[in-house]
């Protein structure tokens, strides 16, 4: 069963040249999580953040840092981003052939654990390691830019994933990052989502960051009503 909602901010959609004052008025606008992506130019065709923009995120907010490692052999970088202040990683199941060792690394270095799968990765890949996890991230579209369409035939495994978890009685929570906005929210909050990534419907927002996660609150309210 999906838990409360949880409104994860993506900074990959805030201006960087004031991502301070960004941090600051999602957090005032309530937020719950900071989203970080980490891209690699290898794993994704685009390149982005490291461990200090963690560590400036860390020092700019006190709401939970969310980093979701988009990289090759990302059990190297693990020790780097714990240090720089996150509190949980996600790692991409696609990218690592021994995720067990890699998830308890994690909790070994203090931190929440995530796996997350592509839209066209089968949801096989992370049945086995579900009891292992803190979050399961599904993504709504394929990786590397901000900004795509949620990709339709994704909310079916979206429900699926949320159906597994269920059966299986575990508490992990559900994340979709991709395309989410307030008319897509409430569809995938539907479909057994509880963690919501948004960056351009936060930090693009018309009216303003707070207004942006107002409108996004007030749409899974109305949703899940």
């Amino acid at each position: 069963m999906a838990q409360a909602p949880i409104l994860a901010a993506s900074i990959l959609a805030a201006d960087f040249a004031h991502l301070g004052d960004a941090l600051r008025r999602a957090e005032d606008g309530g937020a719950d999580w900071i989203h970080i992506d980490v891209m690699d130019g290898h794993f994704v065709p685009n390149l982005t953040m490291g461990p200090a923009i963690v560590e400036a995120c860390r020092r700019s907010t006190k709401l939970p840092l969310d980093v979701h490692l988009m990289v090759e052999h990302p059990e190297a970088m693990l020790p780097a981003f714990a240090q720089a202040g996150a509190d949980s990683l996600t790692v991409q199941v696609e990218a690592v052939p021994l995720l067990h060792r890699c998830l308890d690394m994690m909790r070994r270095l203090g931190l929440r654990t995530g796996i997350a799968l592509n839209p066209a990765t089968p949801v096989a890949m992370v049945e086995e390691a579900l009891a292992h996890t803190d979050l399961v991230l599904v993504m709504t579209v394929d990786p590397g830019y901000g900004g795509m369409p949620l990709i339709e035939s994704v909310l079916g495994k979206v429900q699926r994933v949320r159906g597994m978890l269920d059966e299986a009685r575990l508490s992990a929570r559900l994340q979709v990052d991709g395309g989410i906005n307030e008319a897509t929210a409430p569809r995938v909050a539907q479909a057994g989502a509880d963690v919501f990534v948004a960056g351009k419907a936060v930090f693009g927002y018309p009216a303003g960051i707070e207004a942006g996660l107002h409108a996004l609150r007030a749409s899974l309210q109305t949703a899940l009503a």
